[in-house]
């Protein structure tokens, strides 16, 4: 009658396994995992979960992609209303099907997120009630499972994405902020209604990346490259007509051992992103490197991203593995 589906941004499966001592109540319930979508980055899995569609169909393609129709680097966690986000991702999502179906659908999260070019692109549908701290979301969660009508409920937590890119997975501080989703959780649970259900994921796991390779100065991969996107863990470039295949050369041959490198035909045959519908093909880079290990393809477009220690993007199990784990009144 009742679903909540809680997104602790940033806790892989491999992360709360390792350190179950500081998720007691998170490991409480029926515990699963399943694997996010690639890239393994909160825009891509978060527009997966919003829809129900892999990247390939809904064509939120990484952390920052070019996006052809309005030749343009989109980054959408930087997304205000330009480009328009329904001209961006038009296709329905669950919270809008959930309610034409009758359900109440309320969404959970800071308020500084309410009108973002993210939540309107992917998250559309019913109520955004804004929260900022764990009482407030306890409270806004019994307010949106309360009465007789079914209702979806989407609650949205940041703070061990945000612990571990600064401090790494593993940290003090990390493990205090699991601890705090852990807080979060038990609350929750014990505000479930009769006929309530809560699953709580997560978008991507997380790796410590001391090793940087800097992408900018290098020669060998910077020629014939026009734009370089995505993010540390999966660099996405937009080449010159014609240099694919030098380009995809070049960067195999510099970046042995530290990152597997698949041209747009590649990426799209292996299945990664699942089928890649016509309008979303452009989308994603000519070329893909994709870090291995420890290691983050460091650059200036994004040098913000590209200064910290706890990295995402990649497809290894600590990135792609996320939990489900199922809580029931």
């Amino acid at each position: 009658q009742h679903a909540v589906v809680l997104l602790i941004d940033g806790l892989g499966w491999e992360q709360l396994s390792q350190h179950a001592g500081h998720g007691p109540s998170l490991l409480g319930g029926q515990a699963h995992h399943m694997t996010t979508v690639f890239p393994s980055t909160t825009p891509t899995a978060l527009a997966s979960l919003g829809t129900g569609r892999l990247p390939g169909a809904h064509g939120l393609v990484g952390a920052m992609f070019w996006v052809p129709e309005f030749e343009q680097v989109l980054a959408p966690l930087k997304w205000g209303d330009d480009p328009h986000p329904l001209a961006v991702q038009p296709d329905s999502t669950v919270f809008e099907r959930a309610e034409q179906q009758g359900a109440r659908v309320t969404t959970i999260g800071p308020n500084a997120y309410r009108s973002s070019g993210l939540t309107q692109a992917v998250l559309r549908g019913g109520t955004y009630q804004a929260a900022e701290d764990i009482a407030g979301r306890v409270r806004e969660v019994m307010a949106s499972t309360s009465g007789t009508d079914p209702s979806l409920t989407y609650v949205y937590w940041a703070e061990v994405d945000r612990v571990g890119h600064e401090h790494g997975v593993g940290s003090p501080r990390w493990c205090e902020a699991v601890e705090r989703a852990d807080a979060l959780v038990a609350a929750l649970v014990d505000a479930l209604p009769p006929h309530g259900v809560m699953v709580v994921t997560a978008d991507h796991g997380m790796v410590n990346c001391p090793k940087r390779i800097e992408m900018d100065g290098d020669p060998a991969l910077a020629a014939g490259v026009r734009c370089l996107a995505g993010e540390p863990r999966a660099r996405q470039a937009y080449v010159e007509p014609g240099q694919v295949e030098q380009v995809a050369q070049r960067w195999r041959e510099r970046l042995v051992g530290l990152a597997t490198v698949r041209t747009r035909d590649e990426v799209i045959d292996s299945g990664l992103m699942g089928p890649a519908d016509d309008w979303v093909r452009d989308r994603i880079g000519d070329v893909v490197a994709i870090a291995l290990d420890e290691v983050a393809l460091v650059s200036n477009v994004d040098p913000l991203a590209s200064r910290l220690l706890g990295e995402h993007g990649g497809a290894s199990e600590a990135e792609m593995r996320i939990p489900c784990l199922v809580f029931r009144n």
